[in-house]
């Protein structure tokens, strides 16, 4: 098993509680740590300190959460209770992180296999855990696909850019954004990537960097303030990013700083692509500007390496840390889904291509 894949799940048995296995991004890439949550509450504080981070490895992570629900298995008469506290759990997954669709999406597959079973408690924990490890494997077969289907926009680039982390760290594989240019180095072909340092919590540095590095993929890390300069001297030849939710029109919420990098690809003629899977997108909402956006707490911005380190904004000064921002979709050359391509996004092509 790879050490640095990022979720592993050992199921209960023979008295043994079940575990969910996590690489903790926190640490990369100082160190190759992996932390085990056996509760819902470690799940859920996993999530949100970003131990597990990217839309799709979150939903992942949660659907494996509810699964280390505490219920009596024995307790066969007693299946409305536990099915009660599996709902429980699940609406306070549900309360880790804001703005990334698939986590919803994920808990909703999990809760209705709750809420349609009728049966002895033990058949229900299995039913959820078989949920769970399909969720899994469903996300490793969007990578594959997203990957093959990006590798076509991304044939004839020498060198691509991206912002955060989109990559094997953010799903169970290959990545979104990322999925491409692994599919592309599969088939003979490798791409320079710059990575945008992303922060303030410098994904890209910190986690793209180290991921392309040891699937050796050159990369080099840049700050965000860098970006429009090298695509001013014709270093950028495409920039491909993920996603955490997409409205029904095509505009994206993504890693904040996606926006400025969108707006830079435009006015230098860069297409600007991103890759998400289709329970990335919320029909729902008409546009990007009725996302919520999740605001962190200012220590990630006066404290850059965490708050045992020397204070990087003066005291009393307020931060603003918004974790996303919106993207629209008139600056998008297209959206990378497992299903295909969506060329200059509107409603109409949207939602078509949901429904195909």
């Amino acid at each position: 098993m790879n050490e640095a894949e990022t979720i592993r799940y050992h199921a209960a048995q023979n008295g043994r509680p079940a575990e969910l296995d996590l690489l903790d991004q926190t640490k990369l890439p100082g160190s190759l740590t992996r932390l085990v949550c056996t509760t819902i509450d470690q799940t859920h504080d996993a999530i949100q300190r970003l131990v597990v981070r990217g839309a799709p490895a979150i939903g992942i992570a949660a659907a494996y959460g509810v699964t280390l629900t505490p219920v009596d298995v024995d307790a066969n008469s007693k299946l409305a209770e536990a099915q009660a506290q599996y709902r429980q759990t699940i609406d306070h997954l549900a309360t880790s992180r804001p703005t990334a669709v698939n986590l919803f999406w994920a808990l909703d597959r999990m809760r209705a296999i709750v809420d349609g079973f009728s049966g002895d408690v033990a058949e229900l924990r299995k039913q959820l855990v078989t949920e769970a490890i399909r969720i899994h494997e469903d996300d490793r077969e969007m990578c594959r696909s997203i990957g093959r289907n990006g590798a076509t926009l991304l044939a004839d680039c020498t060198r691509v850019m991206t912002h955060c982390n989109a990559g094997a760290l953010a799903t169970s594989m290959w990545g979104t954004a990322l999925a491409p240019i692994y599919h592309l180095q599969e088939s003979g072909h490798t791409l320079q990537v710059f990575a945008d340092e992303t922060r303030p919590l410098l994904q890209g540095g910190r986690l793209t960097a180290w991921e392309l590095h040891q699937a050796g993929i050159p990369v080099t890390v840049c700050t965000d303030s860098m970006s429009g300069s090298l695509m001013r001297q014709g270093q950028v030849d495409a920039v491909i990013v993920g996603a955490d939710r997409i409205a029904a029109n095509g505009d994206v919420a993504n890693k904040i700083g996606t926006y400025p990098l969108a707006v830079l690809a435009k006015h230098h003629n860069i297409p600007f692509y991103v890759a998400a899977p289709t329970n990335t997108f919320d029909a729902e909402l008409e546009s990007g500007d009725l996302i919520p956006i999740e605001q962190r707490s200012g220590d990630e911005v006066s404290y850059p390496c965490g708050t045992d380190s020397p204070r990087q904004t003066p005291e009393g000064v307020a931060v603003v840390n918004p974790a996303f921002d919106v993207t629209p979709a008139d600056l998008i050359t297209a959206l990378i889904t497992e299903k295909g391509l969506i060329s200059e996004p509107n409603t109409e092509k949207v939602l078509a291509h949901l429904r195909a």
